[in-house]
C-alpha cells in the first residue's frame, strides 16, 4: 500500500464510537475519516481483509440522522502511539449516496481547522 494518499484524512473534535452492527460490539473510537475510510483505535487488533457491517453514532443530527451505517473492510492494523491500543484503517466497501453527503458533512463541520 502506497502512503501516498490522494485525499487528505481529517481528524475530528469528537472521537465517534464505531459498532458493529450484529452484534452491538464496539469496534473501537474513530480517529480520522475521508470520504474513503476511518481509522480507528481498539483495544484489540483487527486481520486485514474483514469485512464488517458497522454504525457510526455522530455527534449531531446531520440530514435527519443522528447516526450513519456502512460495510467497510479493514486495511491495515498496527499498534498504536499507546501501546495499549492498535491503530485500524478501514475502507469503505458500500457506502450509500446519503450516508457519503453525511461523512462530507461530518468532515466539513466537524473537523480540525487547517
Amino acid at each position: 500500500m502506497s502512503d501516498k494518499r490522494k485525499i487528505k484524512r481529517r481528524h475530528l473534535i469528537y472521537y465517534l464510537s464505531i459498532i458493529e452492527r450484529s452484534t452491538g460490539r464496539l469496534v473501537g473510537q474513530l480517529v480520522d475519516i475521508t470520504t474513503r475510510g476511518v481509522m480507528l483505535t481498539s483495544e484489540k487488533p483487527m486481520e486485514t481483509g474483514v469485512r464488517m457491517e458497522l454504525r457510526m453514532v455522530l455527534p449531531d443530527v446531520i440530514d435527519g440522522d443522528n447516526q450513519i451505517t456502512f460495510d467497510a473492510v479493514s486495511v491495515w492494523c498496527k499498534k498504536d502511539i499507546n501501546p495499549n491500543f492498535y491503530a485500524i484503517g478501514f475502507e469503505f466497501e458500500s457506502i450509500t449516496p446519503k450516508t457519503l453527503s453525511i461523512v462530507e458533512n461530518l468532515i466539513q463541520e466537524f473537523s480540525f481547522l487547517d
